[in-house]
């Protein structure tokens, strides 16, 4: 099974209810990469009020949690751009 851009905005929303939300397909760009074979690279963007006071280590662990189930069905790479509403970042 193949995880889609689609499962991970999904699986976000269910668990972090962003304000904002912008996933990223970005496979296409690492073709012929070794990786490339092992699952597909996305690029996450979220703002959630759940953020607030973390880290930013402790920003993408929440999003790891979150997606947890879906890594090992084929995500390679995850890129995350994580903030809390009333800071200055993603937009979605």
């Amino acid at each position: 099974m193949s995880v889609s851009a689609t499962d991970i905005e999904r699986a976000l929303r269910e668990q972090l209810a962003p304000v904002a939300l912008a996933v990223d397909d970005d496979s296409h760009r690492h073709v012929g990469h070794a990786g490339a074979r092992e699952g597909r690279h996305f690029s996450v963007r979220i703002s959630s009020p759940r953020f607030t006071g973390l880290t930013r280590v402790a920003r993408h662990r929440l999003v790891y949690d979150a997606l947890q189930r879906l890594i090992p069905q084929g995500i390679h790479a995850l890129a995350i751009e994580a903030s809390a509403p009333d800071e200055t970042g993603p937009s979605g």
